[in-house]
């Protein structure tokens, strides 16, 4: 199933089975997600001493503006009023908090043709969240911050919904990369070395799916979805929003998506904070995705790894 529902009558629980089978779903603005796109434009505008964040680009020298985002977005992703807003959009959107996990929200961008791709700004090449140590039991939220249009969104690419890719995945650990290569993402300007999982295959980009959606609206998505970004030729930089949520009672009993080609290590599920009261994942649904190494370090934390 790879169709697209937009506003679909149905409770959250029946958006999450659909989900898990491919299908995307685009909910109306919410006053949530509009108060949380008011707020990263809030930071933005400040980040860019006025100027247009939009068309930044057209005057600030890259290094610059890699300076001005690798404040601008660890600013977001830690705000109190982010995480807060989160929780609003969850329950807004029929969500149990008491059941329901949500990691931090990621500030992006895109900025036109070869301004800026890599570190803090990386540009994504086909690629499924699961091969980066994500849940198979994730969904995937998407808003644009500014309007935007086709041009310079992101793409699915449908028809590997059920058909594997050749990809690195194997090559990755999360743990590791959050103790190491994604804490420098700003240092990556004009180009990336950092290893990150990538197709070893040639993907077929057509057929692709590009959703265009008013501020606010809400793409949700599985994280198996195999997705892309969008090589920016409009002259306008998009920025937008993405965060992850998972049930844990699926957690739990394994539902989710079919791992058809990830076979990475690790887990991302550290990062997850029940939206009820922001306690981490219960250690015991973490530990049987980590190696013996990471287990006495990475559990029984408060204070989990952040998001640059």
């Amino acid at each position: 199933m790879n169709t697209i529902q937009i506003d679909p009558g149905l409770t959250e629980e029946q958006r999450r089975k659909q989900i898990y089978k491919g299908q995307i779903m685009v909910l109306s603005p919410t006053p949530g997600s509009l108060q949380l796109c008011a707020f990263a434009r809030e930071l933005l505008v400040q980040g860019f001493g006025g100027l247009d964040p939009q068309k930044a680009h057209e005057t600030l020298p890259v290094e610059k503006y890699a300076e001005i985002l690798a404040v601008v977005k660890p600013k977001f992703i830690h705000h109190p009023e982010s995480k807060r807003l989160l929780r609003v959009i969850a329950a807004e959107t029929g969500h149990d908090l008491a059941n329901t996990y949500l990691d931090t929200p990621r500030l992006r961008s895109a900025a036109p043709h070869d301004y800026l791709r890599f570190g803090i700004a990386y540009a994504f090449h086909p690629h499924r969240d699961t091969w980066y140590s994500a849940p198979f039991a994730q969904v995937n939220w998407w808003m644009p911050v500014y309007e935007f249009e086709s041009g310079n969104s992101m793409a699915f690419h449908p028809r590997y919904w059920d058909k594997p890719v050749r990809n690195s995945s194997r090559n990755y650990n999360y743990q590791d990369w959050n103790e190491g290569p994604r804490q420098n993402a700003a240092a990556h300007i004009k180009s990336d070395t950092r290893e990150q999982p990538k197709p070893e295959e040639e993907v077929e980009m057509e057929p692709q799916l590009r959703i265009v959606c008013p501020v606010g609206g809400i793409i949700l998505f599985s994280g198996a979805q195999l997705h892309s970004t969008v090589p920016n030729a409009t002259g306008t930089t998009r920025f937008s929003i993405d965060f992850r949520s998972v049930n844990i009672e699926d957690v739990r009993s394994g539902r989710g998506a079919h791992n058809i080609d990830s076979q990475c290590s690790g887990t991302a599920m550290v990062d997850y904070m029940r939206g009820l009261d922001m306690t981490p994942m219960p250690d015991e649904l973490i530990i049987k995705h980590l190696a013996p190494g990471y287990k006495e370090k990475t559990l029984g934390t408060q204070e989990k790894i952040k998001a640059t």
